[in-house]
């Protein structure tokens, strides 16, 4: 459902217990009243805004863009929004700024604040100002872009191409904003912020836990589905890695199990590497909230190409 229309920034409201297909980085489900507003968001970015049903966090908690809508095959009443590009924020962003006025144009407007919740009622899925979009955007990658997290993050002048680097030093902007979205290299740097946040710096497979006077861990952050393939950028298709295995893990010499054991391709892997890995049947080091645990069916595509050169 690709309708022609010059597209538009959006929110998507979610709940901390939904009762819908969700899966934010890949999927938005939502009823055919939303149809329209939805459709008017296809090739463009939108905010997810958590409510605080359900236990929610009451803040804008990532972002990504809409690239088609299609019908849910098993209810005429549903449908799926699908979600390119998604990132979620350093950390959540508050519905409201320090002066506590609201962030979204229309909320701002209100007669009164403590309408808000009436005059929210049946628009969870809504338009946003490209100018708030890039206000809210811009403080959720708040730690991805602070001068103090270049060292950590590898967006330091060592590993920063030319572009990039012109980039980070532009004045905050909607035009800043939606260049950070699709480059690589911060990216990368917000992936492996949240990856090594959740593994405390600590590598999976060795356990080892290194990190220099400025704040470097010696910890990378490999995907699990590559974004090569279409692999996300979330915590859950992440393992926090040392460089040896890392290496070792992007050609499918080790794997996890359904347990998060390692499987090990012994006639490839040198022993002297092996003697640093969790004995068999042991877990491989994995975050404190089960929350950010890969996903099984990451960790299943990753096996099947390991089992295939095994």
């Amino acid at each position: 459902m690709n309708g022609q229309h010059d597209p538009m920034k959006g929110i998507f409201e979610i709940s901390g217990a939904s009762r819908y297909d969700d899966l934010i980085a890949e999927r938005y489900h939502f009823p055919r009243i939303y149809l329209r507003a939805a459709e008017a968001c296809i090739g463009d970015w939108i905010v997810y805004r958590e409510t605080g049903s359900g236990g929610g966090r009451m803040a804008y908690i990532g972002v990504g863009r809409v690239r088609e809508i299609d019908a849910d095959p098993a209810d005429s009443r549903l449908f799926y929004a699908r979600i390119d590009d998604f990132l979620e924020f350093d950390r959540p962003v508050p519905y409201r700024d320090p002066d506590g006025r609201f962030l979204e144009r229309m909320l701002r407007e209100l007669d009164s604040p403590a309408i808000a919740g009436r005059a929210l009622r049946g628009r969870s899925v809504r338009a946003l100002d490209d100018t708030d979009f890039a206000i809210i955007v811009d403080r959720g990658l708040t730690d991805t872009l602070s001068a103090e997290a270049a060292v950590r993050l590898e967006l330091d002048s060592r590993y920063l191409d030319e572009s990039t680097a012109a980039l980070l030093a532009e004045p905050p902007g909607e035009r800043r904003i939606a260049q950070l979205l699709v480059n690589r290299k911060v990216r990368d740097a917000a992936f492996r912020g949240h990856v090594l946040d959740a593994y405390d710096s600590r590598c999976a497979v060795t356990g080892l836990r290194m990190v220099n006077g400025g704040g470097k861990a010696e910890a990378q952050a490999a995907h699990i589905w590559s974004v090569a393939e279409g692999g996300p950028d979330v915590v859950q298709n992440g393992l926090a890695l040392s460089a040896t295995a890392h290496w070792l893990f992007d050609r499918h010499l080790i794997s996890l199990d359904n347990n998060y054991r390692l499987l090990v391709s012994h006639n490839k892997v040198p022993f002297e590497l092996i003697r640093l890995f969790p004995a068999p049947g042991e877990r491989v080091h994995l975050p404190t909230d089960p929350r950010l645990h890969p996903r099984q069916d990451y960790i299943a595509r990753h096996r099947a190409r390991f089992a295939g050169l095994d």
